[in-house]
């Protein structure tokens, strides 16, 4: 029996020893061109190639170089394609569903879990300005009235009612936001239409619209999922309808914002300050304008999940587990398109390449 291909299309850093696992299993393994992660670059003909003997894909996220529906048609045999990371947004999910080929993707705790301790630590960075007060120190300066930070949570005792936090997208990530934030006795917000009542008022959180979230918000933090819905939603009238006062965060996914809008509202004062962790094309291009607003930007290179023990590595075993539930003919764990199940069950069900 020929051995079946796996495609790693975007090797993590984390991959260790699950190459090994696969070829212990009985796998062959071809491997993506570290030049696709590269904005710019002309991929599709030669990740198609590649493709075109795959029984499974899997990689972390490749955003210039998208797994297509040309490459998904070319895969004849392809079975499944797992990602080791919770986003699934550079893959056409619509077209695997139509071609009977499983989406999965790892939501691990590590992952959405560092994302929301993350946000939080930029978040408390800027409104403490804990960078600021380090430099002057530094510098020779002992204090500076300019050096006042923002007290988050309301007092009692002189009426001091706190700052509003409005999370947007009110998932995994969003919900642990929530959790993290609830001690410090802010007043929260959130806006997710496909959320129901009761995840919110289990959790203290004021659900509310796009609209009273965006004027009464003092940070605003965004956790929705990229997809063909959300994608550019946050823009020039979404930071116009925000307090000047107040600080915009994107941890979630660089499409889902007009980083032009973005840099113009920073220079208009429309806002205050910005936390951004993902970006429209990564790395970040050395003359973006977000590299020039000193310390009103607080910037990540779209880790900021990267912790130890934490990070991509639990999602890269997880990734591993369901190629080799899919190989066996199995339907594995957190199937991102389940509507696919039936077809891909006529298709593959039952049928093993491996043991």
């Amino acid at each position: 029996m020929t051995r079946p291909e796996v495609f790693v299309f975007a090797v993590p850093d984390e991959f260790g020893d699950t190459g090994a696992t696969f070829e212990r299993a009985g796998c062959a393994l071809a491997w993506g061109d570290e030049g696709w992660l590269h904005p710019g670059c002309v991929y599709e003909d030669d990740m198609a190639a590649r493709a075109a003997a795959a029984s499974a894909m899997t990689g972390t996220s490749v955003r210039n170089a998208p797994v297509t529906r040309r490459v998904l048609e070319g895969a004849q045999r392809l079975r499944i394609v797992a990602k080791c990371t919770v986003g699934t947004d550079d893959v056409d999910v619509d077209a695997a569903s139509e071609l009977g080929i499983l989406v999965t993707h790892a939501p691990t705790l590590s992952n959405w879990g560092g994302v929301a301790e993350g946000a939080m630590a930029m978040m408390l960075a800027i409104l403490k300005k804990s960078r600021e007060k380090d430099a002057l120190v530094k510098a020779g300066v002992w204090r500076h009235e300019s050096m006042i930070g923002t007290y988050l949570g309301r007092r009692g005792e002189d009426g001091y009612p706190g700052i509003a936090v409005g999370i947007v997208g009110f998932g995994r990530i969003g919900k642990r936001m929530a959790e993290l934030l609830a001690p410090w006795h802010v007043r929260l917000l959130a806006c997710d239409p496909y959320v129901e009542d009761g995840e919110f008022a289990r959790r203290g959180v004021e659900k509310t619209d796009m609209a009273t979230l965006l004027a009464e918000s003092d940070v605003v933090t965004l956790h929705a999922t990229l997809t063909r819905e959300t994608r550019g939603f946050f823009g020039t009238a979404e930071f116009a309808a925000m307090k000047p006062t107040a600080t915009f965060m994107n941890t979630a996914r660089g499409g889902l914002v007009d980083q032009g809008a973005l840099a113009d509202a920073l220079e208009a004062g429309e806002i205050a300050a910005a936390a951004i962790d993902a970006y429209v094309d990564e790395p970040l291009a050395a003359d973006s304008r977000l590299r020039g607003f000193g310390d009103r930007v607080l910037l990540s290179a779209h880790n900021i999940s990267h912790n130890r023990g934490g990070g991509l590595g639990p999602g890269v075993e997880w990734a591993a587990r369901s190629v080799l539930a899919a190989l066996r003919g199995e339907v594995p764990d957190h199937v991102f398109n389940p509507e696919c199940i039936p077809r891909w069950r006529d298709r593959f069900g039952g049928s093993a390449l491996i043991g």
